[in-house]
């Protein structure tokens, strides 16, 4: 059985405190999963979410970042 890296977003409310919904896709990699916030963070942040955190395999992998409002 082949183990494929686990790359996902978390996303934070206002409050800094983790949202449930919207839920991240899972990617296999960090370029996959980066191309994917660039294309969809105007809708996140339509939705609430105020700031992302990348994990690899459960770790956050790159500093919070913190989204523009729309």
């Amino acid at each position: 059985m082949v183990l494929r890296p686990q790359w996902e977003w978390r996303f934070d409310g206002a409050d800094t405190e983790p949202v449930t919904t919207p839920v991240s896709p899972v990617f296999t990699t960090q370029y996959d999963a980066e191309q994917w916030l660039g294309e969809h963070w105007r809708t996140l942040a339509a939705q609430g979410v105020h700031a992302v955190r990348l994990l690899h395999e459960g770790l956050q992998a790159t500093p919070t970042l913190t989204l523009p409002y729309t």
